[in-house]
C-alpha cells in the first residue's frame, strides 16, 4: 500500500483479496446481495466457483466468483439493489459491483450517489477498511482470477 493520502481523484476499488483475508464470511454476505432469482439459482453452488465475465470496457475475459459475475451482471442493476437510503460504505461497495469493480475516484463515486465526494472519500479512506474498499494499484487484480 502506498503511503500517500488518497485524494478525490485516487482511484478506489473493492479488493476482493484483502476482503477473502479478513472477513471469513464474505462468499455468504456476497450472497446475501443476490436478487431472489439468483438466491435460488445459486442454493446449491459451490463456494469459489468460478465462471467467464466480459470487461465491457476491456472485452478482456476474465475468470471471476460465480455469485460476484451474478451480482455484477444482473442483481446490481435491479432498482432495490440500492437507494438514496443505502448507508454511504455499503452504496459505494454495491456501485463497485454495478460497474463490475472498475476502479473509480471519490469524486466519480459522488457523480452516480449525489453525495458528497469529500465525505465519500473520508469514508472510504480512513485507518478502517470497510468491505474491501481500498485504493486501486495497478499491481493488484481488480477481480478474482484463478492461482
Amino acid at each position: 500500500m502506498s503511503l500517500l493520502k488518497p485524494s478525490i481523484k485516487t482511484p478506489f476499488h473493492i479488493d476482493f483479496d484483502w476482503w477473502k483475508q479478513n472477513e471469513s464470511d464474505w462468499h455468504v454476505f456476497l450472497s446475501s446481495l443476490l436478487c431472489p432469482e439468483h438466491q435460488e439459482a445459486f442454493a446449491n453452488f459451490e463456494e469459489g466457483e468460478m465462471v467467464d465475465w466480459i470487461d465491457p470496457v476491456t472485452a478482456e475475459v476474465k475468470l471471476v466468483d460465480g455469485i460476484q459475475h451474478a451480482l455484477m451482471s444482473h442483481c446490481a442493476f435491479l432498482p432495490e439493489f440500492s437507494s438514496n437510503r443505502t448507508a454511504v460504505v455499503e452504496a459505494v461497495f454495491r456501485i463497485f459491483l454495478a460497474n463490475g469493480n472498475v476502479p473509480m475516484s471519490a469524486e466519480d463515486i459522488s457523480k452516480k450517489l449525489g453525495r458528497p465526494a469529500d465525505t465519500i472519500l473520508r469514508t472510504i479512506s480512513g485507518p478502517r477498511v470497510y468491505r474491501g474498499l481500498r485504493p486501486y494499484q495497478a499491481n493488484i487484480p481488480i477481480t478474482e482470477e484463478t492461482s
